[in-house]
């Protein structure tokens, strides 16, 4: 997908930036000052990454550290996230990102030292307000945390810094199977891989590019088998006649490849958009399932399901992971007021 490579003049010696060129032998990067000089100044439409895309190898500049909005994780700890690259190679349907950038281009962010700084200096400001709470950090908010982890090769420094601050959470969220460079790390209790989940028939027909529901259930067995520490978010899900049997069969599925009380939490939440996100959705899948429902405006001004189906929906999934052997206090709904 990718024919162009930008690449900050500050970078041509950056090692992470050398190790992603490395796999481009056959493109030249243009060497640019600023990849905000470029990157999204003209609107390019955002199904055009099928077949034409421009990759930004850049420096994150600003704040690298960000609060999270309310009810994006569990209960009663501090959760920040972090920004290591902007867009996706995949093209789910739903997906926030068609709605919220000028452009579908990615951004590769390669300053890493400065992210973990920031991090560092974050987790020590909340410690020093309360020393016994843990602190969460997510990654894939503006990305797929895996999807290109063995191009950029970063999580070796991730995860050495969050071995050695156990008051610390990371939590990589990814629909991705690309898990061998994981394989080689060492497990540790305070780095969480998580995981989005479809059932089967909604999976194939929304989370376009996407590894299939069975090849992510191979290769989270596979990181449970490691020690590796897992949980699972069912997000978004979409209502149809038969969504109460098919998350059924995926709650199945999944436990038969990892127990359900081995993992850290399961999110659920509905589809959701902002007014702007949604009439992106219309303009690219006209004839998507998503379009099947009514939405409405929500306590937050986004569109979603009416509160009662909400309710009804996230509460027969969250009945089905209890009778499979989820402890409740490992569910939360996402971002449910």
């Amino acid at each position: 997908m990718i024919n162009s490579i930008f690449l900050e003049n500050s970078l041509t010696n950056n090692p992470f930036a050398q190790n992603i060129l490395k796999n481009f032998k056959h493109i030249n990067p243009i060497l640019i000052d600023n990849y905000q000089d470029y990157w999204g100044r003209v609107k390019k439409p955002y199904l055009q990454k099928r077949d034409d895309l421009s990759l930004f190898i850049a420096q994150k500049k600003g704040q690298l550290v960000k609060a999270a909005p309310a009810a994006y994780g569990t209960i009663g700890q501090a959760h920040y996230y972090f920004i290591h690259a902007y867009n996706c190679i995949y093209e789910c349907q739903y997906c926030y990102l068609q709605g919220y950038f000028n452009t579908p281009d990615l951004v590769l962010f390669v300053n890493h030292e400065d992210i973990i700084e920031e991090i560092k200096l974050t987790l020590e400001k909340n410690l020093a307000i309360d020393p016994h709470n843990s602190i969460w950090f997510h990654a894939g908010e503006f990305s797929d945390s895996l999807a290109l982890n063995h191009l950029t090769g970063e999580l070796p420094l991730y995860f050495d810094f969050f071995s050695k601050n156990p008051k610390a959470i990371l939590e990589l969220r990814t629909k991705s199977t690309n898990i061998k460079p994981i394989l080689s790390l060492e497990p540790t209790s305070n780095i969480i891989l998580s995981f989005s989940l479809s059932p089967e028939e909604v999976s194939k027909s929304i989370d376009l590019k996407t590894p299939s529901l069975l090849h992510r259930l191979k290769a989270m067995q596979q990181l449970h088998e490691k020690g590796f520490q897992l949980a699972v978010h069912f997000d978004p899900i979409i209502y149809s006649p038969e969504f109460n049997n098919h998350y059924k069969i995926l709650i199945d599925q999944l436990s038969q490849r990892v127990p359900l009380a081995s993992l850290s939490y399961v999110s659920i939440g509905v589809a959701r958009y902002t007014k702007d996100v949604y009439r992106e959705v219309e303009n690219n899948y006209p004839d998507s399932p998503l379009h099947k429902v009514p939405l409405y405006s929500s306590f937050n001004g986004m569109l979603r399901y009416s509160r009662p189906l909400r309710g009804w929906m996230l509460g027969n999934i969250q009945e089905t992971l209890i009778n499979n052997g989820l402890e409740k206090s490992k569910i939360y709904w996402c971002m449910e007021s």
